[in-house]
């Protein structure tokens, strides 16, 4: 008798958790969605196709504002965001932070029906906290997960101390389709944004990734200091500049734009010839930038030197920046614009 009562009492708070888990997903499940993006491929022979890729989000706003992460839509031209009950609603991006990659995204239209998730505080969640993970891994949807917080990391730049990454290390299995999915914690609130796994085997190993919520709301959510560009570049290093005769020893090498973003009214051009440097195929082709708002693009430094000074800007001067460009071994300048009605 003595040793089923201590059976029963060491089993007992194993069974409360679990149900307490099972309430918790029933609760914030609804505000998890499931966000399909189809990004436009032009082949060297001219033609177009478009690939489809998956991900998750989650609903914050009455307004229709859903996170996410930044790769899972930075090159779409077509989003679409699916609720727990079939219900379907195209989206377009709002804000963008590849650093942290997240992203802030809207409905186009939305009924208002659904619940929204509470965003909690990251800063005082800790190392060996028990934390929850709701995604469509594989395309499995709604699929739960749980875990602790294994560890913190914070980069900061330069610049009096900025912080513009922040992540969550999780043992909470994470695979393909979770990305940007909510990571909550035992209150029900979000703290942070599922981003990548650390792999040898290709799958989840037990080392996975989630941006802090903290900074996201400062890079996305209450900042309307970063705009969505619609540009997929990557940065030209000395080497890279010498063997494309960019007139300066660094830049950015646009690789695609997508269709009908500020950078597409901008006219500017995405490459179509591939090109491998250290392994890595990029396209050559299309424009390099060679600075922003009259900040030439050649180091680092000079790249936090532009965003600190958008940070100090008014809003009115962040409506615009002007770029100036390499297009076909001539220099020129180009008006980016963003939409008043971000």
């Amino acid at each position: 008798m003595k040793h089923l009562i201590l059976l029963t009492i060491l089993l007992l708070p194993n069974v409360l958790f679990g149900q307490s888990l099972s309430n918790l997903y029933k609760k914030v499940s609804p505000s998890v969605v499931v966000i399909e993006a189809k990004e436009k491929v032009e082949n060297t022979d001219g033609k177009v196709s478009y690939m489809g890729s998956q991900g998750s989000g989650v609903l914050i706003s009455d307004q229709g504002e859903i996170l996410t992460a930044a790769h899972v839509v930075n090159n779409a031209e077509n989003i679409t965001v699916i609720f727990h009950d079939g219900q379907k609603f195209p989206a377009k991006v709002v804000r963008l932070a590849t650093v942290t990659d997240v992203a802030l995204i809207k409905l186009v239209y939305y009924d208002k029906n659904y619940p929204v998730a509470e965003l909690g505080d990251s800063d005082v969640a800790d190392v060996g906290d028990d934390i929850f993970i709701i995604g469509a891994p594989f395309g499995l949807e709604y699929s739960l997960s749980k875990g602790i917080i294994s560890g913190k990391s914070v980069e900061k730049t330069r610049m009096e101390g900025f912080t513009f990454a922040e992540f969550f290390q999780t043992d909470a299995a994470i695979n393909h389709g979770n990305s940007g999915g909510p990571m909550f914690n035992m209150k029900g609130e979000v703290i942070g944004l599922v981003s990548y796994i650390v792999s040898e085997s290709g799958g989840f190993d037990g080392i996975g990734f989630a941006a802090t919520i903290n900074v996201t709301k400062q890079l996305v959510v209450d900042s309307d200091k970063r705009r969505w560009t619609g540009i997929n570049g990557v940065l030209v290093d000395q080497e890279l500049a010498r063997l494309l005769n960019v007139p300066q020893p660094g830049g950015i090498l646009i690789q695609s734009v997508v269709a009908l973003s500020p950078a597409y009214m901008a006219d500017l051009i995405g490459g179509n010839v591939p090109f491998y440097k250290d392994d890595q195929k990029i396209s050559i082709g299309g424009d390099i930038i060679l600075a922003v708002n009259d900040i030439p693009i050649v180091s680092e430094d000079n790249i936090i030197a532009f965003f600190k000074s958008i940070l100090i800007k008014d809003e009115e001067a962040l409506n615009s920046f002007k770029l100036k460009i390499l297009r076909g071994g001539k220099v020129m300048e180009v008006i980016l614009r963003f939409p008043e009605n971000r």
